[in-house]
């Protein structure tokens, strides 16, 4: 028997991100896009495929959510919504989806831990698979996976992230997550080597429980790049991660909505689907 395609719903799908994945779900012969969900008023109604520059697909723009996903289950296959949407609306739209039976795959970052929290036990409560995912890009798996490694052997770290200045949360995802993995060795970072003093508030970023400093970065002309920088004695090791096109989160984006399908729970972090 012939399988059929998995739907796919594009919260924020005018947005940068949002038109990549639409042109991604285009061309994935598994997959089928079945609505395009942007608050943008001026191109309500406007076909999804020729804002995204792949050509009609005859699926147009609206602004209702919940219509919408109600729509993708009357579909053969397992729905899905791919979020890009704002720190602001993404935890009532993964909630809504859930409350569809329309699992959610979140690229939108700026969910609390108790916000996550809440989801992974609303979606226990419905047997709904999920995934939240601070980045898509494989090497930014690779990048996290050789930090952990170095911090075995480290006891000073400090993480930059670097981003374009219409990135609404800071620090990202991505730094967050990073600094939780490090966290997960159970140790504590950067012990004091001086009583320092700020003579500009904010100036030695952010640090977390760990001891961990998180430094954010806005700039036009940055995409999405991330230094995480270990120090010793006599030695610098650094680990860079840097985004030149957005395509490049695309495996990662269409990875995520076929291994949804089967979960029967939330997950946090692409690694877990790998």
């Amino acid at each position: 028997m012939v399988q059929a395609p998995i739907p796919v719903v594009v919260n924020g799908a005018a947005g940068k991100m949002g038109r990549e994945v639409v042109k991604a779900v285009a061309s994935a012969e598994d997959m089928i896009l079945v609505g395009a969900v942007d608050r943008s008023p001026e191109i309500q109604g406007q076909d999804i495929g020729e804002i995204a520059g792949c050509g009609p697909l005859e699926v147009p723009v609206v602004n209702d959510l919940q219509a919408t996903l109600v729509l993708a289950t009357q579909e053969r296959g397992l729905p899905v919504m791919v979020d890009f949407t704002h720190p602001d609306s993404v935890y009532e739209n993964v909630r809504t989806a859930i409350a569809y039976g329309v699992r959610p795959v979140v690229g939108t970052t700026g969910l609390t831990k108790e916000q996550i929290d809440d989801l992974a036990e609303f979606a226990d409560k419905a047997s709904m698979g999920g995934a939240i995912v601070p980045n898509f890009a494989i090497g930014v798996v690779l990048l996290q996976q050789a930090a952990v490694r170095a911090s075995q052997y480290f006891d000073h770290v400090e993480i930059i992230e670097l981003h374009h200045n219409q990135k609404a949360d800071a620090p990202s995802g991505t730094a967050i997550q990073t600094a939780q993995l490090l966290a997960e060795l159970g140790k504590s970072f950067n012990p004091p080597m001086v009583e320092e003093t700020e003579k500009l508030a904010g100036a030695r970023g952010t640090r977390t429980g760990e001891g961990i400093q998180i430094h954010s970065i806005r700039l036009p002309g940055l995409i999405a790049h991330q230094e995480v920088i270990f120090g010793a004695a006599g030695q610098i090791y650094t680990l860079r991660h840097d985004t030149s096109d957005r395509a490049c989160f695309m495996p990662g984006v269409l990875l995520s909505i076929r291994k949804v399908l089967p979960l029967k729970s939330l997950v946090y972090g692409l690694e877990k689907l790998l």
